[in-house]
Formats: structure tokens, sequence, C-alpha cells
């Protein structure tokens, strides 16, 4: 396993999520504080739960030999931050970090999601102790993954030759709203102290959670002293550091935000060592759209819906309860995941990325509507979503979640479809809720429609489940036929030439003017998965329209949008009359046209983009095949590298966003090479380095055999986020925890040259060139996951969790012989090469834990 390790300075910025799919999350801090508290229903960057931690103590012969909180140092500034009264910048380091109690001098804080674990030393304690956390974390069981909770392994190791009694604290304070009770009860495997309040389950503002334990000598200290000044705190510490177990204490009267205790009491023989297991959870049920008051929903539209989670859990005392009985299997498939993905012998900055991103499915960025479908914001402000809806033209670019849940991404596939088409097939690029809201009227973006029909084409080769594309088609069809319909009013294809012509907005933001390869990709794509679904669905006259228009738009863009090194938008800047067919919006002319330069603004001209093939990226991810040239495709690709990656940042303007700056790496968006002609105010963003841009070009590279490249790009992203400069698990667009960074994801694809298409039981494996001969590598598809582990003349296929079902499998190896030996369980396979593709006589079931061998007899 290579989990990554942070020390010292490296430690500062870190905030590793722990949580549930659409359940919100705690971040556990590099340094061991429990910060960013992000369980209410949205983002709460910086926010803590009063003095919330974990402490430990060592007794020995009834007395006290130390006692520490479960953190290491904060690191600087120890000014204070921030604005408040008595409080903030002037007022020093906040006291909910606990710095002025004894706290441990030295931590490892290493992380290799869906695991963090830190290690806690001081010359002063007897013994080692190491706290781990996660949230399950299991693909293709989105219901475990789920979980509104935080799994906490406190180990204690005893180096001493006689026995330690050692006490381990959990200290959280009530947030539920209204008038709070603190009670604490035993039951059958479980001990649990439930923070509640006075507020009906009804009321938008209701709440509970619990700290529970399977410990065996758990006792509570249910409320901590109610005083003023710093009365609680200190009375806390004069209870807890000194022999013996903590004293009850009960109010008769319920408080606000008092704070309770439950610890674990236990013996550790010489030199031997013990663990201790506790769980946080939350149940904040009741949702509603915080953030656009004027819903104009008809009354048959509830107003607010329950996090998926409610409807599974009746409080956090349920859901708490269920993590511990079942915590044995939850964290052995997670292991069994963690551990499959960190075999990969993939270089250390992909593996870096691709798991740190996953983490985004755990934020708050992500939400789970009441019957369990998806729904997503772009990012995180810090105390509220950023960019509603689901977005499309930003969730194109995320390839986590359709191989790890693809019932969740199938989810957002028919909300999209369900809500977000009008009549004419025109489509919202953002979800509107509570579901049955009317829709947003703003103009259709390209890349967003275009790229739903992808999602769709490739959810249903994940899945192979024809019968769900054929309930789609109807409503997919619409969404490509929207480009020559007359009620467009951005004119995208009116004369269907297969090429975008119209006024095309983009997940830039605004709207590019005439063709475009980047986009008109998009639509050349979407035809020609069109065309592959409308025959499958016995829509053949649709089928033929689409090849034709994808045939001539292809050829149309070949010839006119190349200009020998990469693709370019052919468009006379200094052309007011490219506005005219739009002139009925009469805020057009100021915003795209600036008097003062007499050109057209936020277009690319002669620009090298780097998403200029982003829909081949697609086409080759999903099995599409080639959509654009694909000579002019590398071309292009190299013309990326060679313009848009920035070795050092300390030279470039860029007077946008600043992801990147000083000596850091980083590719931009777009470059103007010397002699090219550059818009006075390009195109939105021009300068900046947005991850999940990177991470498609950087990958896009590695498909076309420029691995060094690629991964260049790669760990130019990754080494910002060091831990000092930046959380290693919160990649930042607009918003902190942004959905596009899980494009990351798909370089685990490309490495393995992971093949897929469930529709005829066929997947299959071509690794990229590297330099070791034995490949190792993680995958997941609709119904099983695993790892692949190829050596030259041998393939091993493990299937880890699931069930697959095979009828043919490519692997390099099949391409130099026509005979393979195939065994599942030592019994041979009859099967036959047919182009490089081993062709099973029967269907193959490989259940989890079995594994197909296929060995070269040439």
């Amino acid at each position: 396993m290579r989990d990554f390790s942070y020390h010292g300075r490296k430690t500062r910025e870190i905030s590793f999520p722990l949580g549930g799919i659409g359940s919100g999350s705690i971040g556990l801090g590099g340094a061991g504080h429990l910060i960013d508290w992000e369980i209410f229903n949205r983002p709460a960057k910086g926010a803590r739960n009063g003095f919330s931690h974990f402490a430990v103590k060592a007794e020995a012969d009834g007395k006290l030999l130390d006692a520490r909180v479960l953190h290491g140092d904060v690191p600087p500034p120890y000014s204070g931050g921030g604005a408040g009264r008595f409080a903030g910048f002037g007022f020093g380091v906040a006291r909910e970090t606990l710095s002025g109690l004894p706290h441990f001098r030295r931590t490892e804080f290493r992380g290799g999601f869906p695991f963090a674990e830190i290690t806690f030393r001081d010359p002063s304690f007897p013994g080692d102790v190491t706290l781990e956390a996660f949230n399950p974390f299991i693909p293709l069981n989105d219901y475990d993954s789920s979980l509104p909770a935080a799994f906490f392994t406190i180990t204690l190791r005893n180096p001493r030759k006689h026995p330690i009694d050692y006490t381990v604290a959990f200290t959280a304070r009530n947030p539920a709203s209204g008038k709070t009770t603190n009670s604490f009860r035993a039951e059958a495997g479980a001990k649990l102290l439930h923070f509640t309040g006075d507020l009906p389950q009804d009321d938008l503002a209701y709440s509970d959670f619990a700290i529970a334990t399977d410990a065996d000598n758990a006792a509570a200290q249910e409320y901590w002293y109610r005083g003023r000044w710093y009365d609680s705190l200190a009375v806390y510490w004069q209870d807890f550091a000194k022999p013996g177990a903590l004293k009850q204490r009960a109010y008769s009267t319920p408080g606000v935000g008092d704070h309770g205790i439950l610890a674990v009491r236990t013996t550790v023989p010489a030199r031997g060592q013990t663990a201790i297991r506790f769980v946080f959870s939350w149940n904040v049920p009741n949702c509603h759209n915080y953030w656009k008051k004027d819903c104009a929903c008809s009354a048959d539209v509830p107003q607010t819906w329950k996090n998926y989670y409610a409807t599974c859990f009746a409080d956090a005392a349920a859901s708490a309860k269920y993590c511990l009985s079942h915590w044995k299997r939850l964290e052995e498939e997670t292991r069994r995941f963690h551990d499959a993905l960190f075999r990969s012998t993939l270089p250390r900055p992909v593996l870096d990325a691709v798991s740190a991103n996953i983490s985004i499915l755990k934020t708050s960025t992500c939400l789970r509507l009441e019957d369990g479908s998806f729904y997503g914001w772009e990012g995180c402000h810090a105390n509220s979503g950023c960019c509603e809806g689901s977005c499309t033209h930003v969730w194109n670019y995320a390839y986590a979640m359709p191989f790890l849940f693809p019932n969740l991404e199938r989810s957002l596939r028919e909300l999209d479809y369900r809500y977000n088409q009008r009549a004419d097939g025109g489509m919202s690029f953002r979800l509107q809720l509570p579901l049955g809201s009317p829709r947003s009227e703003f103009r259709p973006c390209a890349d967003g429609q275009f790229g739903g029909v992808l999602k769709v084409y490739r959810e249903w080769k994940i899945s192979g489940d024809t019968k769900w594309l054929r309930r789609l088609w109807p409503a997919v069809r619409k969404s490509i036929d929207f480009a020559w319909a007359k009620t467009n009013l951005d004119r995208w294809d009116p004369d269907q030439t297969g090429v975008l012509h119209g006024r095309q907005h983009h997940t830039l933001d605004m709207e590019l003017f005439g063709p475009n390869a980047w986009l008109t990709g998009f639509y050349l794509a979407a035809l020609k998965a069109g065309a592959e679904m409308a025959a499958t669905c016995n829509d053949q006259t649709t089928a033929e329209q689409y090849q034709q228009l994808f045939k001539r738009g292809r050829q149309w863009t070949k010839q006119h949008l190349f200009n020998g090194e990469y693709f370019i938008q052919p468009i006379d800047l200094t052309d007011q009359s490219q506005l005219e067919p739009y002139r009925e919006d009469p805020a057009l002319r100021s915003t795209y046209w600036s008097d003062e330069h007499g050109e057209l603004k936020y277009q690319i001209g002669e620009g090298c983009g780097i998403d200029q093939v982003l829909a081949q990226w697609h086409a080759d991810l999903i099995g599409l095949g080639d959509v654009l040239d694909r000579e002019q495709t590398h071309s292009a690709l190299k013309a990326i590298w060679r313009h848009n990656y920035k070795p050092s940042m300390r030279d470039v303007v860029n007077p946008c966003r600043l992801f990147c700056l000083n000596d850091e790496a980083g590719t931009a968006m777009f470059s103007w090479p010397e002699g090219k002609r550059k818009p006075v105010i390009p195109i939105p963003y021009a300068e900046e380095t947005m991850h999940g841009f990177e991470y498609q070009a950087a990958c896009h590279l590695i498909l076309n055999g420029m691995v060094r490249k690629g991964t260049a790009m790669v760990k130019a992203v990754r080494d910002r986020y060091d831990g000092e400069r930046r959380n290693p698990w919160n990649e930042i667009e607009c918003g902190s925890n942004y959905a596009r960074s899980m494009a990351s994801y798909a370089l685990l694809n490309a490495f393995s040259g992971f093949q897929f298409d469930m529709t005829k039981q066929a997947i299959g494996f071509h690794p990229v060139a590297t330099t070791t001969k034995r490949f190792r590598c993680f995958w997941s598809l609709g119904t099983a996951w695993g790892e692949v582990d190829l050596t030259p003349g041998k393939a091993v296929l493990r299937v880890l969790y699931g069930s697959l079902t095979l009828k043919r499998l490519a692997l390099d190896l099949a391409k130099d012989s026509n005979s393979v030996k195939a065994t599942l369980n030592r019994q041979r396979l009859p099967c036959r090469v047919v182009q490089g593709v081993i062709n099973f006589d029967q269907k193959v079931v490989i259940p989890a834990g079995t594994t197909l061998h296929v060995v070269n007899e040439k």
C-alpha cells in the first residue's frame, strides 16, 4: 500500500472528509482536530463544533502518568483569524483548538482515501497512540457508502514492562437546535450518548446526534460543567486529568449546546496493544432550498424533502447502532477497495490524484434526494453550495461515479431528461430543487446537452441495460434534434451540416460564435453515439440520418478548423455583424462587443485551447471510436503540451483566479502562440489552471502514448496540494471539493486501457507502455470490481466484489497468439481467439473471491 504521509507544516491545510455520499461530512484535520462540521445540509468550511475532540490518559497503580488531547501542534500564525467581538484576529489562537491543553509533540498524518491515520507520540506519554478514521466507501454499494457517520479506531500500544490503564474519551458538543438534552444508554452491542433537542421532527431545524462505542467498559459524563468565562473547559480538564473514571454529572433542566463525554477505560498488558472503536453519527433530516427563496412552485410540489439517509434510519442512534453492528463487514469491504486501488502500479502522482478526488463524493458538494437520487453542486462556497443543479457541463468531466456507483450516475440521467428538457428538446443545464420546480429558462449549453447524450451511451455500455436505454431514447433523440429545431434561438445547426455554427453557451460561462472543434466535437460525438443507440432502439431512419450528419460534419471540421498544428475558432473578431442573428437579445451587443477595441469579446480565435479535442477524450474512454481526425488530434495534444503547459507561473500574466502561482507548474486553459492574434478580451478564465481540464488533457496525452508528458501534467496539479499550500483532499475551482476534478478517475482507465461493452458482456485491458513488466490495476464496472494483474504471457483477473459475467475478454497477450488457456477455479474454459479477443464458448460467471487466469499458449 502506498498511502501518502504528511509531517509538520505539511499538515497545516489538511481536512480529510468523513461522511457518506450525500450525508455531509466532518473534516479530520492534519493534527487531529475535528473541523469543517459540514453535516447541516450545507458547507461549513472552518466550522468547529465547540470543543469536540478525543483525549487519552494513562494510569498505573492508581496514579496518573499523563493525560493529553489527541492533537498535535497548531501551526502558525498565532494572532487569531477572522473578525469577531472579543474573538478572532488580535485575540490569539482559537480556544476551540484546545492548544492550551497538553497535546502531543509529534504527529504523522497518513492518508490513502478512504482511510486516514494519525500517529501521536510524545516523550511524556507512555505509549504510542494511533487514530484511524474512515467512512465506508464500497463501490457498487451506495447504501453503505452513504451512512451519516464518522468511524474512528483508537489504537493504544503499551511499550512498558508492566500493564497500563488507558482511558480514551470522546467529547462532543450537542449542536441540536432548541433546548438540548444529552442522555447515555447502554444496549446490546452499543453504548451511546444521544444528543437531542426539543424541536418536533418535522421542523426544518430538527436534528439529533450520537457518540457510540461497542467497547464493554464504557461510561459517560453526560454534561460538562455549566459555567461562565472559561469554567466548562477548566473543570473538564480537572475531571479528566486525574486517576479513575469520569464522574457523572446531570442537570434537571435542558441546556443549550452542552458538551458530553463517552469514555472507554481499558488495561493494556506489557508490550501489548488494544483498539477502541467509536462512531459519531448525525441526523439532520429535513432539507429545503435555502439558496433560492423565490421558488415559483405549484401547490403540489413539497417545499421540503428528506435526506436519503433519513429514510433509512429513524435517528442518529439507529444509524450509530447499524454502523457498530456491521463495522467488521463495512471496514473489510472498504479496505478491500482501498488495498486494490493502492496496489495499482500507477505513477505516484496519478494514484494520488485518483484516490484523493474520489473523496469529493463524500463532501457537501453531493446530495442524495429523498428517493436516493443523486444531486450535485459544482463545488462549495465556505458556507453554501456553489453553482446549483448537477450542472451538466461540469459533471461531464466527473468519471468516478459512473464506474464506482453507476446507479447514482444513472439517476442523474433520469432526472436530467425528466425535469430539464423542454418540449422542443432544449435542455436546462441546472436541475432545480425541489423537484418539480419550474426549470431554468436560461439558454441550453452545447457541451452540457450533447455531453448528456454521451453519458447515456456510457451508462448503457457500463450496465448493458438496453431496456433502460429504450426508455430514455425518445428524450435523448429529441435533445440531439434540437440542434436544428426552429425553436432553437441560438441556431446551432439549422441547415443540418453536422457542424455547430450558431451561438453556443458552454462551461466557461459565455458563448462562442461560429464553428469550433471543442463544441462541434461534442455534437459529432452525440451524433455518432446517437446513431448506434437509434439502431439498437430500432429507429433506423434516425440512425442513418445521424450517421450521415456525423460524416459530413467530421469531414468539414477536418478541412476547416485545423491550422496545421491545432484546432482553432476561425472568426473575424472585428465583424460585429456576427451578432445580428441574435438581436432580439437586448444585452447581447453590450455583452459581446467592445466599442473601444472594435472587437468581439470572449472568443478564442487563433488560441490553443486545453479542451479543443475534449470530445475525442470522452469517445476514447467510452469506446465510441474516432470522432475527430486521429492525426490532427495527436498534433493538437502535442500543441497543448508545447504551448499551454507552464513549468513555472512566475512570469505568466493571469488576471483571472489564481489556482497556480509563483514557481508552481500548471497547464493554462488557453495560449496564443507567437504570431497568433489574441483577443483583447478573450474567453473567460483563459489564463487559469483549472484542475479538471488539466486532468482530461493529461489523460488524453496518456491515451495517445505521451505518458511522461501526461504524468508531468498530473504531478503539476498534485504538487500544489502538498498539505502546506492546499488541502490534498480538496481541489478547488469554483469553490471547494470541485466536481470537475473527478476527471482524474479516468486516469485509472487510461493507464489500464480499460475497455467495456456490457451489452456484449465484453471487457478488455490494453495498458499504456510503462517501465514495469508487471502491470496491476483496480477496475470497476456495473456489477463487479476487482483488479487485473498482467505479466508477459499471463493475465489474472480477480473479482473482489459483486459478480462479473463475460463472453469476451480483450488482452494484449491474445494479439500475439491464436491459442490461450483460460481457467476459472482450476477449470479450463473452452474459448477461441479472434482478432486479439478471447471469445468464450459459454458465458463465464466470475463471482467475488474467484480469479480468472489466462495464459498464452503460442
